[in-house]
């Protein structure tokens, strides 16, 4: 298993009428944690997409449990439970300050060969990193 965290704090426009974040954020939310992890071991969507590889989602999951506010600071768990093949499995735990569980999510997205348009296998250098940082 490969976790990671990362922090971001909700926007004052992020939020609906009932001053609770819009459902549709979560999805971005997970974003900002897919791109951070993937910083975090020296890799970026940008130089996977420059060396021809595409990450679309193909599946997205969220099961809203507490609703998060205006100026919460969220930490957004990021797990790989399994090693990636032509797709990668992403869940997520979002906590708020106070430590409480308020959301999960999952995501899968297939990795693409952007010339052929067709799923390939997920790119030896990511593979590789996460590998070396899976722990069982």
């Amino acid at each position: 298993m490969y976790t990671f965290e990362t922090k971001l704090r909700v926007r004052y426009s992020e939020t609906d009428q009932m001053g609770y974040v819009y459902y549709g954020n979560y999805a971005s939310y997970f974003e900002v944690a897919r791109v951070d992890m993937l910083r975090s071991i020296d890799l970026s969507y940008k130089a996977m997409e420059e060396s021809g590889i595409m990450m679309p989602v193909l599946e997205l999951k969220s099961k809203y449990i507490k609703p998060a506010f205006y100026d919460d600071l969220l930490t957004v768990k990021v797990i790989i439970r399994e090693i990636p093949q032509t797709r990668i499995l992403f869940n997520y735990e979002i906590t708020n300050e106070a430590g409480l569980l308020i959301h999960l999510g999952e995501t899968t997205l297939v990795f693409v060969n952007m010339e052929t348009k067709r799923p390939c296998n997920c790119p030896e250098i990511l593979l590789s990193k996460i590998i070396a940082n899976f722990k069982n």
